[in-house]
This record gives C-alpha cells, sequence and structure tokens, in this order.
C-alpha cells in the first residue's frame, strides 16, 4: 500500500515538472517568434538603403516624399514623380522655368539651409531624400521619416540620377532619358565640330557672397557638358584651375583669364551690381570676346548645378547662342591664322 502510495507521488511530480518545463519551453518561444514575425512583416514592406550618413528603410514605393533642396527635385520630376514638398535655393536662382507646369501645387518648406521642420512633421511624409543633408539635419529628418543622404558631385550627376532611380524604383526610366540625352550630345557633337571646330568657352559666374568674378572649370557642371561636346574653356583658364574645386576666382585685374570665342555668365540672385562693376571697367572692354559681342547672359537656376533637365537646358542655350546664332564663331585656332 505504502509502495504504491509513493509510486503515485513519483507520477504526480513528474507531470507536474514535465508540466512546468512545457509552460516555460512555449512562454520563452512565443516572444521570439512574434518578434521573428513582426521583423520579417517590417522587412517585407521597406527595402534598407545605405548611404553616406547611415542606414535606412524605406518604404517599397513611396508616396509622399520631401526632397530637401532644387536638385533632388529636378531628378524626382525629370522621372515622373512629385514630391508634396520642397525647399527653395539658398543662392542660386530657381529651377522653376526648367520645371515649369510640373510642380504645381508643390509646398514650400522655406530656404534649403533652414527647412520648416513643422511643416515637415504635419506633412507626414513617408521619404525624405536630398544632396548632402547635415548630420544634424538627418538625425531629426530620420525621427520623421526614413531619409536618404546623397553625396552630390557637379560632375556625377548621371551617376547620382541612377542611384535615386533605384531608390525610387525607376531605374528603367532613368537608363532611358540617359540614352536619349546621349543621342543627343552625339548629334550635337557632330555639329558643332562642323560649324565651329573647337572654339574656346569661358563660363563665368558672379556669386552673390563674394565681389570678385570666377570661371568654372573642368569640375564643374557646365564645363562637364561642354567637354562632351568636345568644347573647352580657354588654355589659359585651364594652365591655372584649382584641381580641387569647380571655380576659380578672378580679380579686374586678371579679367584676361576669362577671353574666349565665346563667353557665357551666370549672375546669382543679388550679384547683379558686381556684374556692372566688372562690365563697365575699361579692362573689360579690351576682352576681344566682349569687342566681338558674344557674351551671353544665361540662367543661374540651371547652369550651376543640377541633373539630366538642367543639362539639357545647357544644351539647348548652346544650341541657340553658338548653332543657330547668325554668324560664324571665330575661333581662336582660326584667328591665329589670320
Amino acid at each position: 500500500m505504502i509502495r504504491k502510495y509513493w509510486y503515485k507521488n513519483i507520477a504526480l511530480f513528474l507531470i507536474m515538472a514535465l508540466t512546468v518545463i512545457l509552460i516555460k519551453g512555449c512562454h520563452s518561444f512565443l516572444p521570439q517568434q512574434i518578434h521573428s514575425s513582426n521583423v520579417k512583416s517590417i522587412a517585407s514592406k521597406c527595402r534598407i538603403i545605405n548611404h553616406e550618413l547611415g542606414e535606412s528603410c524605406i518604404p517599397l514605393h513611396p508616396q509622399r516624399i520631401i526632397v530637401t533642396d532644387q536638385e533632388s527635385l529636378e531628378v524626382l520630376v525629370a522621372l515622373g514623380l512629385k514630391p508634396i514638398a520642397t525647399t527653395k535655393a539658398d543662392r542660386l536662382g530657381s529651377k522653376a522655368r526648367i520645371l515649369e507646369g510640373k510642380i504645381d501645387g508643390i509646398i514650400n518648406l522655406g530656404r534649403e539651409s533652414q527647412p520648416n521642420i513643422e511643416k515637415i512633421v504635419k506633412l507626414n511624409p513617408d521619404l525624405i531624400l536630398g544632396f548632402l543633408i547635415s548630420p544634424q539635419n538627418y538625425k531629426l529628418f530620420s525621427q520623421i521619416a526614413p531619409t536618404v543622404s546623397i553625396n552630390y558631385t557637379e560632375t556625377g550627376w548621371k551617376k547620382i540620377l541612377q542611384e535615386i532611380g533605384e531608390i525610387v524604383d525607376k531605374s528603367q526610366e532613368v537608363e532611358k532619358i540617359l540614352g536619349q540625352y546621349q543621342q543627343r550630345i552625339e548629334k550635337l557633337r557632330l555639329a558643332f565640330a562642323q560649324k565651329l571646330g573647337k572654339p574656346e568657352i569661358s563660363v563665368m559666374r558672379f556669386p552673390s557672397e563674394i565681389k570678385n568674378t570666377q570661371f568654372l572649370n573642368q569640375l564643374s557642371f557646365p564645363v562637364s557638358i561642354l567637354e562632351e561636346l568636345n568644347l573647352s574653356i580657354p588654355f589659359a583658364q585651364r594652365q591655372v584651375s584649382n584641381s580641387k574645386v569647380s571655380y576659380d576666382n578672378v580679380s579686374l585685374e586678371r579679367v584676361d583669364l576669362l577671353d574666349a570665342d565665346a563667353m557665357f555668365i551666370v549672375i546669382d540672385p543679388g550679384s547683379e551690381g558686381n556684374f556692372q562693376k566688372y562690365k563697365n571697367n575699361p579692362l573689360w572692354q579690351t576682352l576681344d570676346v566682349v569687342r566681338k559681342d558674344r557674351v551671353y547672359t544665361v540662367d543661374s537656376g540651371y547652369w550651376i548645378s543640377g541633373s539630366i533637365l538642367s543639362a539639357n537646358a545647357i544644351l539647348d542655350d548652346l544650341v541657340r547662342y553658338l548653332l543657330e546664332a547668325p554668324a560664324k564663331l571665330s575661333t581662336s585656332s582660326q584667328r591665329a591664322t589670320l
């Protein structure tokens, strides 16, 4: 009787111990299972994008994109997308001219350097995208929505266009418009060679923040486009060009560096007075390009930095002033034989 009772107690103890083990096992497994399920669910709704400031999980198909600068706005518009908000350039002219009819209704967030954070929060974006976002702004923006910062270089605009195309799932559209651009370049390269030979083109900028002028060199956005057409800046400029930045400052005493077969002048908003100071100086009048009236003022909104739309707008200006001009340019090589 005692032995039977003892066996009964042992059996009961074993059942209770096994039950505790099973309960503990289920308890430890369930949270892990739920966590794993949540991770898979989140991962299935976004893509991991590595960029210069970190890693962001962005929506597969973002619908409410905010861009923090005019160049990012241009790229999205070129790809057939319309962000809900953007900023205005701090120094350069607006890109409205090349984006006309495509940016109506986009909310203004203020200047690039000081975007309106309160507006951004209220707009509830699902992606914030921009060039060279500061670490401070990136930390702030990332608390509002997934944020991607693109490392912009003036001559690397095609690669950047492809990068953004991947981010917004528009890679096929990127290849299409780059292909069309390349075809245009090849046709214009031949046209320029046949009509003009190899003219030297000076691209000047009057920035709003300094009193001197600048010529843009091979590291700049517009000169990189000239080089695609086998056109170049003057030899004198190439000799003194800074190898680290896209421009070189030029004082009134060295305006001789600006002489060329044709000159394109980019005037930032607010720097018109500085341009007039140069223009009215007797040294300016000694330039051969000035005497031959081959000086053209162009829009700073697309001549200083940009992407595919700005590049095509620059080509439009080059065609208008150089190819469609009634008189043929006398190039530096031609002048040497006269």
